[in-house]
């Protein structure tokens, strides 16, 4: 396997799917999501390719606009993939919103492609962090707690989905920094116990959880969903941030240096 958790096999089929849908849209970064970015894969868990894309300027100014979101599904060689590419002023609306899937996808660890335009706006997206992101990570992490208990078979993926988003959010919310790895900041916030979970989640990507250990780790969770709400109101975030410097920037790259050929008809 390589530093992302992906082996020989999985490398190849993401290359190729990366490679065919970079010939639609031009993309600015390509992130992995889902356990592999969160520190849990097991053999058999898909591949969440998440991608930001920049749509050709003349696109956005002719009669015929191109599809902001592109989302492609399918097993490919035993590996299932699951892209889904955002158009760029979307996702820099959504970083402003407090979107964390849009903010992971900009500053998360678990690059597998990106532009060299990317360089100049990381500062900018760090700099348009906000408390908003809270509800974004409370509003997933109590979805997924919801999902966890009325499950009539509940699995150690979801209990762990639970403790991914809480932890990331907290780290977030104190530090600015983005962490999707559970096992990265699990110790630094009380939660080492987690590690037994997560071994567990790699054997399988269905792992039953016993519901002796779901009792267990009730109190647990109520702690993590504690800690996301001191970390928002401690938090050194403002509670909203100027979209001034990031729409600046992106008028200048519309503007100066814009991708692709023009849209002479219909998408």
């Amino acid at each position: 396997m390589n530093e992302l958790g992906l082996t020989d096999h999985q490398t190849q089929i993401a290359n190729r799917v990366l490679a065919e849908e970079g010939q639609r849209r031009d993309h600015l970064v390509v992130s992995l999501s889902g356990a592999h970015a969160y520190g849990f894969p097991s053999p058999d868990s898909d591949l969440d390719l998440k991608a930001v894309h920049v749509a050709p300027t003349a696109s956005l100014l002719g009669l015929y606009q191109r599809p902001e979101t592109a989302d492609r599904l399918e097993v490919i060689e035993g590996v299932e993939i699951d892209y889904t590419s955002n158009e760029l002023q979307v996702v820099l609306r959504g970083v402003l919103a407090g979107n964390g899937n849009f903010v992971e996808r900009l500053l998360g660890p678990s690059v597998l492609q990106q532009s060299p335009t990317l360089s100049a706006l990381l500062p900018l997206v760090s700099g348009a962090l906000s408390k908003k992101v809270y509800r974004h990570y409370r509003g997933f992490a109590m979805s997924q707690r919801k999902e966890l208990e009325g499950s009539p078979q509940p699995t150690t993926k979801r209990i762990l989905y639970v403790l991914r988003t809480t932890m990331t959010g907290v780290h977030l919310l104190r530090t600015g920094e983005v962490v999707t790895d559970l096992g990265q900041i699990c110790d630094r916030y009380g939660f080492s116990n987690a590690r037994a979970l997560i071994e567990a989640k790699r054997a399988g990507e269905k792992s039953p959880l016993a519901p002796e250990v779901l009792a267990a780790w009730q109190g647990e969770l109520d702690r993590a969903f504690l800690l996301l709400d001191q970390a928002s109101a401690d938090s050194p975030l403002p509670e909203e941030a100027d979209p001034g410097p990031l729409e600046a920037w992106l008028i200048g790259l519309r503007l100066g240096a814009p991708l692709g050929s023009p849209v002479s008809g219909p998408p």
